[in-house]
């Protein structure tokens, strides 16, 4: 069954709190819950960046990531916490994201180099999308992690 979603970007100003909230439920149902891993998710990063928000025809948010302008997060422009609703994954969902993110990237910043912090075991799924290894592993909140950069 095909996941057609309705794609938004938004700075934190602009998000309803219903969106906050649900944002905020999916990272934790994943990135903490999911991957066992209690760690500052709430981190102070949120005011500055840009809401990439898929919601499903019904209004479920099924998949978000964090877009950082230049100097924001990194040097480059960054895309962080990409994550789609265990719901929703085996549609395609993960690449859709990727595409969206990308492309509001560089509508709200010009083409430019993208910066990722990318947990390992995903090289090849961001490889994808023309990015390339720029570090060796390192551990983030015991999980290692990779930077990644499109050019």
């Amino acid at each position: 069954m095909p996941v057609t979603l309705t794609w938004t970007c938004k700075p934190f100003d602009h998000l309803a709190l219903s969106e906050l909230y649900a944002l905020l439920q999916l990272r934790s149902e994943v990135f903490v819950v999911e991957q066992t891993c209690p760690f500052q998710d709430i981190d102070g990063q949120d005011q500055p960046a840009l809401h990439l928000l898929g919601h499903t025809p019904a209004g479920e948010l099924a998949a978000y990531a964090r877009l950082f302008g230049p100097g924001q997060c990194y040097d480059e422009v960054s895309i962080g916490r990409v994550v789609v609703s265990p719901k929703y994954r085996r549609y395609g969902l993960g690449q859709a994201l990727m595409r969206e993110a990308i492309a509001a990237c560089e509508q709200q910043y010009g083409p430019q180099p993208i910066k990722i912090g990318a947990q390992q075991y995903l090289t090849r799924f961001y490889q994808g999308f023309g990015f390339e290894q720029c570090s060796d592993m390192y551990l983030e909140d015991g999980i290692p992690h990779i930077y990644m950069r499109r050019a």
